[in-house]
């Protein structure tokens, strides 16, 4: 790809959907783009950034859409589940007895498996959690992965990465070559497509968010500015939770990290519980 090809589309990428790519990375651009120029039938991505810079809307979102990073697993490092199971949604149940409600927001889906095991969870729980409104919110940019999110189906190596072997028994049903998850388990997330670089109001606020492994696509100005963005989204006694190797330090002075809790962090804003301290996470 020539440089200026490769210049247009990586700020075409980044203008869309805050994806940093670095000129060292030519190489999965055009491995990622040729099946769409072929798709599209051009003869290679010359004529496919020519179209481009003829402002061709749907061939700029197939870009996109191509380039996005949809790696996920359920129970993803396990850790962040765990911590959820056992500290933040106990004390959830307890802080929101009066309301009997509360919101989960998983920012960058992908294909489900984040919002679905956090489903399972909830499912787990259920006995304290009759009477319940629980919502959890999946939403990604890619319309293509959120499409698969929505159907539940998976095959034997995705059920096999993360799910534990009971707990795929009880909630996936073998479905000719692929494993369909429970249609109760499937009714509890509602999914959305949506841009984090957009504004976030419209999706409402929430008690939890969990949006690991996405800001590290991101440079420091956009991670700043999608984290101010949903601190505003965020209970006062919310929770943040980031990958293990992101970190709010030095970017966003919207958040705070909760001592003791890696990638868990709290709301920084005058009245908000120290260290998220009405969820139970401060350190232990």
């Amino acid at each position: 790809m020539k440089p200026e090809d490769f210049d247009y589309v990586a700020q075409m990428l980044k203008t869309r959907s805050g994806l940093v790519l670095t000129k060292d990375k030519s190489y999965l651009l055009e491995s990622r783009l040729m099946p769409v120029a072929r798709k599209r039938g051009f003869k290679g991505l010359d004529d496919l950034v020519a179209q481009l810079r003829r402002r061709d809307e749907a061939l700029a979102a197939d870009v996109t859409e191509a380039m996005t990073t949809n790696e996920s697993f359920f129970f993803r490092d396990m850790k962040p589940f765990e911590q959820f199971r056992d500290v933040v949604l106990p004390n959830l149940i307890k802080t929101r007895a009066a309301k009997k409600s509360f919101r989960i927001w998983c920012a960058a889906a992908s294909s489900g498996q984040e919002p679905y095991s956090l489903a399972i969870i909830l499912k787990e729980a259920s006995a304290r959690l009759q009477g319940w409104r629980t919502e959890i919110v999946g939403t990604d940019i890619s319309r293509e992965i959120l499409q698969k999110a929505r159907a539940g189906l998976y095959s034997q190596f995705e059920v096999q990465r993360g799910l534990p072997i009971q707990l795929m028994v009880k909630y996936f049903k073998k479905k000719e070559d692929q494993w369909e998850i429970d249609p109760a388990l499937r009714a509890m997330v509602q999914y959305k497509e949506w841009n984090l670089l957009q504004d976030l109001r419209g999706l409402g606020q929430f008690d939890v968010i969990f949006c690991r492994n996405v800001l590290i696509y991101f440079d420091q100005p956009t991670k700043s500015m999608v984290l101010d963005n949903m601190s505003k989204q965020l209970a006062d006694d919310g929770v943040l939770y980031l990958g293990g190797a992101e970190t709010v330090l030095g970017i966003s002075d919207k958040f705070k990290p909760i001592p003791g809790q890696r990638g868990v962090y709290a709301v920084n804003k005058p009245g908000a519980p120290a260290n998220g301290a009405s969820l139970g996470v401060a350190a232990v």
